[in-house]
C-alpha cells in the first residue's frame, strides 16, 4: 500500500503538501484515481475556496465512497486540510451542499465585528486539548527545539464548530476561540496549512504519517 496519497481533486496546491512529505522522507504521491486512493494507508484531503465548490468537485469525480470507506470501513487515518477539514463535516454556512459527514458539526463565518479582520490571515498560537496526536512532542532531529505555544499559518473565512467537544484538538483565536484541529477516532482535520508552517507544520505532517488505522 501507499503510505500517504493526497487527493488531488482540482481544489488547493497540492503539489507543496507532497513535497513536505517527501522533505519528512515519507513516501507520498497525488491522485484522483479511485482505484489508487483505495490503496492507500493515509488519505491527504486539502482545499482552498468555497465549501460548495469543493464537494462537488470531490463527487464529479466519484471520490467521495472511496474516502468513506477508506475512513468508516478500513478505518484508516485521514487528514483534512484547511477547507478539506471543513469538508469532513456535516455542512457549513457558506453553502447549501451535504459534507462528508465523517465528523458532527459544521462550518459558520467569522463575525462581523468592528477592528476584526476576516479571512483570517497569518500566524495564530493555539492550545491543545487534552493530547492530541498529530502535536505530540518528538525527540527526533528538528522537532526537540521547537518553542511552545505552537503556531500555524491560517488562511480561512469559515471555522469548524465540533457537536461533541470532545474531538476539539486544538484551539486558536480570532475574535472568537475557533476550532483550530480535530481528531475523531481516525479522521483527522487542521485548519491551518501545515505545508506554509516551517517546522510546526513538519510536526503536524510527521506524526500522521505515523498513525495507524483504529
Amino acid at each position: 500500500m501507499i503510505p500517504v496519497v493526497v487527493v488531488d481533486y482540482g481544489v488547493g496546491n497540492v503539489a507543496s503538501i507532497r513535497n513536505m512529505f517527501h522533505r519528512l522522507g515519507v513516501a507520498c504521491e497525488l491522485s484522483r484515481d479511485p482505484e489508487r486512493l483505495a490503496t492507500a494507508e493515509r488519505l491527504v484531503l486539502p482545499g482552498v475556496g468555497a465549501f460548495d465548490t469543493g464537494i462537488t468537485q470531490l463527487r464529479e469525480f466519484g471520490l467521495e465512497p472511496v474516502i468513506r470507506e477508506h475512513a468508516i470501513v478500513k478505518k484508516r487515518p485521514i487528514l483534512g486540510i484547511c477547507l478539506g477539514m471543513q469538508l469532513l463535516f456535516e455542512g457549513s454556512d457558506e453553502g447549501t451542499a451535504a459534507g462528508l459527514g465523517l465528523v458532527r458539526g459544521r462550518a459558520s463565518r467569522f463575525p462581523r465585528e468592528p477592528g476584526l479582520t476576516v479571512p483570517h490571515m497569518g500566524w495564530n498560537q493555539v492550545h491543545p486539548r487534552g493530547s492530541p496526536r498529530l502535536f505530540q512532542a518528538r525527540s527526533d532531529e528538528g522537532f526537540d527545539e521547537l518553542e511552545l505555544p505552537l503556531s500555524y499559518y491560517f488562511v480561512h473565512s469559515y471555522f469548524v464548530t465540533c457537536s461533541d467537544p470532545d474531538d476539539v484538538a486544538l484551539k486558536a483565536r480570532h475574535g472568537v476561540e475557533f476550532c483550530a484541529a480535530v481528531e475523531h477516532d481516525n479522521v483527522c482535520g487542521v485548519q491551518f496549512h501545515p505545508e506554509k508552517s516551517h517546522r510546526y507544520g513538519m510536526l503536524c505532517l510527521k506524526n500522521f504519517a505515523e498513525l495507524r488505522p483504529c
